[in-house]
C-alpha cells in the first residue's frame, strides 16, 4: 500500500510538472493590459499631485499679504511650512483648492488685499486645526 501512494504522488508530481511545462511560451511574452511603464506612471502621480497641493499652499503662504497675517497671529512660517507638510492629503487638496482660487481671484482683481488676508487667516486656521486634532 505504501508504495501505490509513493507512486499515486510521484505521477501528480509529473503529471504537474508537464502540465504546467505545457503552457505556451508565447503566452508569456504577449504585452500585459497595462504597461509597465504605464503602472510607474500611476503609482508616482499621488506623489506629485501631493507636490503640487503642497507648493500651492506654500506660494500663498509666502506672499506679502500671508507674510504680515503670520506676523499678526504670531505664527512662525518655518513652523507653518513644516504642518503643511504633515497635512494629510484630502486636508491639503482642500486647501490647495482654495488657495490656487484665492491667488487666481486676487489676481483677477475680483477680491481686495483684505478679502485676500482673511482668506490666508483661515487657512492658517485650517492648518493649525489640522495638526492640533492628529
Amino acid at each position: 500500500m505504501h508504495f501505490r501512494v509513493k507512486m499515486w504522488v510521484s505521477m501528480l508530481a509529473i503529471a504537474l510538472v508537464f502540465g504546467l511545462a505545457g503552457v505556451p511560451a508565447g503566452a508569456q511574452d504577449k504585452q500585459h493590459v497595462v504597461s509597465l511603464s504605464d503602472l510607474n506612471k500611476d503609482a508616482a502621480r499621488p506623489a506629485q499631485t501631493r507636490q503640487s497641493n503642497e507648493e500651492a499652499v506654500r506660494s500663498l503662504l509666502s506672499s506679502d499679504q500671508a507674510q504680515k497675517a503670520l506676523k499678526s497671529a504670531n505664527l512662525d512660517y518655518q513652523k507653518v511650512d513644516k504642518a503643511v507638510g504633515q497635512l494629510s492629503d484630502e486636508d491639503l487638496a482642500k486647501l490647495a483648492e482654495r488657495s490656487r482660487q484665492a491667488q487666481s481671484d486676487f489676481a483677477a482683481g475680483r477680491i481686495s488685499d483684505r478679502d485676500l488676508l482673511w482668506i490666508i487667516l483661515i487657512a492658517l486656521a485650517i492648518v493649525v486645526l489640522a495638526l492640533a486634532l492628529r
